[in-house]
This record gives structure tokens, sequence and C-alpha cells, in this order.
């Protein structure tokens, strides 16, 4: 079993399917969750996603209808969405070599500030996974309002070993 993999199952984590679009959306995703070009790794915007690949709950904004400790394991359901993209798209995590960066987006309630506390919860599982020398990433932490009302939403970008 790949080193990332065997973390995973010893911290009892699950990579959830794709996601499973609600029946009420109406839209098309018409893009690529991941693109690889040559060592770098593009991965679109994730959403918390439950182990069948349907949306987590709760939605909503943080700091009204999701507390910040909801937010932040909604940031953590989205590094395990964009994990379960990039094993499906390169075969084995363990070809990631670094995380350069991440665009966390946090759909806010007016007065809420604590974007960075949110965006905490995928960096902090990335760095559990990987180690500073891999997991380590530059980051953003915004505050705006998201599609399907979900708390948070990250896309991220990779460095990954040869072809």
């Amino acid at each position: 079993m790949a080193k990332i993999e065997a973390k995973l199952a010893e911290m009892g984590l699950v990579l959830p399917q794709p996601l499973q679009m609600p029946a009420d959306a109406r839209m098309s995703l018409p893009f690529a969750w991941v693109r690889v070009s040559g060592k770098r790794v593009f991965v679109s915007g994730h959403v918390p996603l439950n182990a069948d690949g349907t949306i987590a709950q709760p939605i909503g904004k943080v700091g009204a209808e999701v507390s910040p400790a909801e937010g932040y394991a909604a940031a953590r359901l989205v590094a395990l969405a964009q994990l379960a993209s990039l094993q499906r798209a390169l075969g084995d995590l363990d070809r990631i070599t670094a995380w350069l960066r991440v665009l966390a987006m946090i759909n806010v309630a007016p007065a809420f500030d604590q974007t960075p506390r949110i965006a905490n919860g995928f960096s902090d599982l990335i760095l559990d996974l990987f180690g500073p020398d891999v997991g380590t990433h530059a980051r953003s932490a915004v505050g705006m309002v998201l599609p399907l009302n979900v708390p948070v939403e990250c896309e991220a970008e990779v460095e990954i070993d040869g072809p």
C-alpha cells in the first residue's frame, strides 16, 4: 500500500466518490476536476463530500447556519475530496512532491472574519498526511458566496514527479 493511502487508513479516513450533483442543481460542469500539465497539477474547486459523493451537511454560511468548528470540518472534507480526485487522476498520491498553493473560499455570514481558521481544516489535514516538506503550501482564505450554499470550496496546485 502506498504511503499516503496507508496514513489515510491509519487515520480512519476514506476518500469519497466523485461529486454527485443534487438533482435540482440544474447546472453543467464543463471542466476537468484535475488538469495535469507536465509536473504541475491544477485542482479545480472542490466542495465537502460524504463518502458516496453527495454534498456533506451542514450547508450554509459560516458564522450563521454553520459554526466555525463545522466549517473547519467541512474544509477537511474538501481536502479528502481533492485527494480522491488526485488519486483518480494520478493513480498514486505518493506522486505528489509538493503542495504549492491552496485557495480556500469560505461562504461567510456578513460579520464573519475568521476565514483562515476555517481553511486550517484543509491545511492541517494535508500537513498531517504529507508532512511539512511536501505539505507546506501558500494559501489564501477569502469569504464569499458559494454555489449550492456549501460552506467551503478549495482549489489547489500541486507538483508531481515525472509523467
